[in-house]
């Protein structure tokens, strides 16, 4: 809940702006003087928003402060509402998220970050998602001062780009790895000579100087027994005593798992909820299929499976899991048989690909969630002159694999290879990634050993119709006219059914220099079905600086005029033209 105070009538204006805008987040403290307003938001919410001088801001927060890992983001806004201004918790707090989220709600807004990593486009470690711990302040200036930093990974995990500075370890001397890492990862623990800045990323449990820090990864899953009526006492102790043997972190763990016959075990929910993880429960069917070292008859009669704890994590972790902790029992202080069994699973790391697209060319046309993508991405694969337009969004280290038109192919194959090979990945289109794009080559190549997220774009159909006027205000079709690697006769096919279905068709790649008929024959199709008097849009880079657009018909159209990067969208027999905009009607019954 994001807590919402302000002092003044201007001030009390945007708060209940906010408010409307996000009825179901905000909580208004009004009515109560400011101070009394800020000390109770403090206490209840998750965020501040203070329609307030920062000073004053300041003078009120600072008796509340206690830990930044606790405390609330707080975000301030200027009477003018000019600026939004993250003041405390940026990244712990989401301060510095609230406050680019206050800005596009409040219009004329400018968010305003003062965050070094977020200034420089690095990314703060405290901002993965993921539990760090040592000396991270240190490790933080050292990546931004450019100094050496070590980064020692024992898997490929999809972290976003660092700089140049941040690198693995010149292979020179190959130490013994930590108990439990798997043999690959050696080489990349190697040490240079001296001590260096270093920044792991591991689930082990390691002893750190004072210029190291670690990352913790969710690599680690906890399968677990249960008797009827073990307390969650003696399942956390038994989670907590198998991991510190082990010397793994219990902050990476991702999840408990068990038999679904345990899925109302009280000690069980209370310990995940205690240890705030989910608690995974599978059939024991699925789970008696799954090879385990130590089999057992009691949990076969008992719950239909030999192996419920070293079964659920291998479960629970995926393909390609390793067992690294065998079943272990509890050990109860008053000598009575164990009523817990746990064992311990590593999970393979699983690459990213983000499926991008970047809008029709107009930077503001772009989604919020794509520039996430771009710098949430370690390795960036595009079209060179797509790269070219959102270069600058990339954070300092992200490798770009560009290149030029007719390599769609080796495109798709380079990025799914980049995520096989455990990075995050992101492969961008213009318009949306899944219309005429890369998406479809992409997720040919892809298995299901890779995550793939598909981000939406707003695409060159759209973008034309939003100029013209409203063409697609019904049924409408989107035809790609190129017969690079499709026959015409089944172009052909589709325009002519669009055309006897009375359809608004879009064509895209109307026209080329080496494709000059395919326009003509795709509209004389249309024409036998409408009359020449048919509206028809021709739109060349919509969105862009040097967009064109033209409205005629469809025996007026002069097709010299297309290229590759026109859109034609011809109307259908009700299309007409209003004040000057293309628009078909939906067909509401008030409108005859």
């Amino acid at each position: 809940m994001i807590g919402l105070i302000s002092a003044t009538a201007a001030g009390a204006a945007a708060r209940d702006r906010l408010a409307t805008a996000w009825p179901d987040r905000t909580r208004v403290y009004g009515g109560v003087p400011v101070r009394e307003a800020v000390e109770r938001a403090f206490d209840e919410c998750d965020a501040l928003v203070c329609f307030l001088a920062t000073g004053a801001t300041v003078r009120l927060l600072a008796p509340l402060l206690g830990d930044k890992r606790t405390d609330p983001g707080v975000v301030c806004v200027d009477e003018a509402q000019r600026y939004a201004v993250a003041l405390l918790g940026g990244h712990e707090g989401g301060a510095n998220e609230l406050a680019a989220s206050v800005a596009g709600a409040l219009p004329g807004c400018e968010p305003v970050v003062t965050t070094a990593t977020d200034a420089t486009g690095v990314p703060g470690l405290d901002a993965l998602g993921w539990p760090v711990e040592g000396a991270v302040p240190s490790v933080t200036r050292a990546i931004l001062d450019g100094t050496p930093v070590t980064l020692r990974a024992t898997a490929q995990w999809p972290l976003p780009a660092f700089p140049d500075n941040v690198s693995p370890p010149p292979a020179t001397a190959a130490p013994e790895a930590p108990t439990g890492l798997p043999d690959t990862a050696v080489e990349d623990l190697a040490v240079a000579d001296g001590p260096r800045t270093t920044l792991w990323v591991t689930d082990e449990v390691l002893p750190l100087g004072p210029d190291e820090a670690v990352l913790r990864p969710p690599s680690l899953a906890v399968g677990i027994g249960a008797s009827r009526g073990v307390s969650s006492d003696e399942v956390i102790g038994l989670i907590e005593q198998t991991l510190d043997d082990a010397g793994l972190s219990m902050r990476s763990v991702a999840e408990l798992a068990t038999v679904d016959a345990k899925a109302g075990e009280p000690g069980l929910l209370s310990a995940a909820d205690r240890l705030d993880l989910p608690l995974r429960t599978y059939a024991a069917g699925v789970l008696a299929d799954v090879e385990v070292p130590n089999p057992s008859d009691a949990p076969l009669a008992a719950v239909g499976t030999p192996s419920v704890a070293e079964a659920a994590a291998l479960t629970a972790a995926g393909e390609e899991a390793r067992l690294i902790v065998p079943k272990a029992k509890s050990v109860r202080l008053d000598g009575a048989p164990a009523m817990a069994t746990a064992a311990v699973a590593r999970r393979r790391p699983r690459g990213r690909l983000a499926l991008v697209g970047l809008g029709p060319g107009a930077r503001d046309l772009m989604t919020p969630r794509a520039r996430d993508e771009l710098r949430r991405a370690s390795v960036l694969v595009g079209l060179d002159q797509y790269v070219e337009q959102i270069r600058d969004l990339l954070r300092p280290g992200t490798r770009v694999l560009e290149s030029g038109l007719g390599s769609e192919e080796e495109r798709a194959r380079t990025a799914v290879a980049e995520a096989r090979a455990g990075r995050s990945v992101a492969l961008i289109g213009s318009g949306d990634a899944g219309v005429y794009a890369m998406a479809s080559p992409a997720l040919a190549e892809a298995s299901t050993d890779i995550d793939v997220v598909g981000v939406p774009g707003v695409t060159a159909a759209l973008a034309a119709a939003a100029v013209l006027g409203a063409p697609l205000g019904h049924d409408h079709v989107s035809v790609s006219l190129s017969d690079l690697h499709t026959p015409w006769e089944v172009i052909e096919r589709r325009v002519r059914a669009a055309a006897e279905s009375d359809t608004v068709v879009t064509f895209y790649n109307p026209r080329s220099r080496g494709r000059d008929w395919q326009l003509p024959k795709a509209l004389a199709v249309l024409a036998e079905h409408r009359s020449p008097g048919t509206p028809v849009g021709v739109v060349r880079s919509a969105s862009r600086h040097d967009e064109q657009v033209t409205l005629t018909t469809l025996g007026a159209l002069d097709a010299t005029v297309v290229d590759m990067m026109t859109v034609v969208t011809v109307g259908n027999t009700a299309t007409r033209t209003v004040a000057g905009r293309m628009v078909t009607p939906r067909g509401y019954r008030w409108q005859t």
